[in-house]
């Protein structure tokens, strides 16, 4: 149940993982290993009280959580913002590297649905009893999966 206090808008933990898509297990385990930083409390329950500055840092940090960023590489990207200017080249290279990570991703993803695909025409061919087909497209399944093989290999 969010409340107001004074012209401040604060929200539980529950309400601040819905509107920031973490889990409420993530939430605490982010604030533990401080990714976040300490979250104020409810005088009297002692329960998280969120403000909107905290949910605003929380979906940066769920927003570098989604592209694949490890923890120690959130944790330096958010030390970086604070030196500004002089971490951007930094800065430039870890969204880089991470950009790289994840055209590699992309890569392993879009062999893996070819084989997949070339999969499905080989039965295809088999039901509609086509064997030379068939054993081409076996010929290809293969040389697919030598190169899923090889991209599972090389990340």
């Amino acid at each position: 149940m969010s409340t107001q206090t004074g012209s401040a808008q604060t929200y539980t933990i529950r309400e601040a993982a819905k509107l920031t898509g973490l889990a409420e297990s993530n939430l605490r385990y982010y604030e533990t290993i401080e990714l976040i930083p300490p979250v104020g409390r409810d005088a009297s329950s002692k329960y998280r009280v969120y403000t909107e500055a905290d949910i605003d840092y929380i979906v940066s940090i769920a927003c570098l959580s989604a592209t694949g960023l490890s923890i120690d590489d959130m944790k330096l990207y958010l030390s970086n913002v604070d030196r500004g200017e002089d971490a951007a080249s930094e800065q430039i290279q870890l969204l880089n590297d991470q950009t790289k990570r994840l055209i590699e991703e992309e890569r392993g993803l879009k062999l893996r649905q070819k084989y997949l695909q070339t999969k499905a025409a080989y039965w295809k061919a088999v039901a509609s009893k086509d064997l030379v087909l068939a054993n081409q497209i076996a010929k290809q399944a293969v040389t697919i999966a030598k190169e899923v093989k090889l991209s599972q290999a090389s990340s």
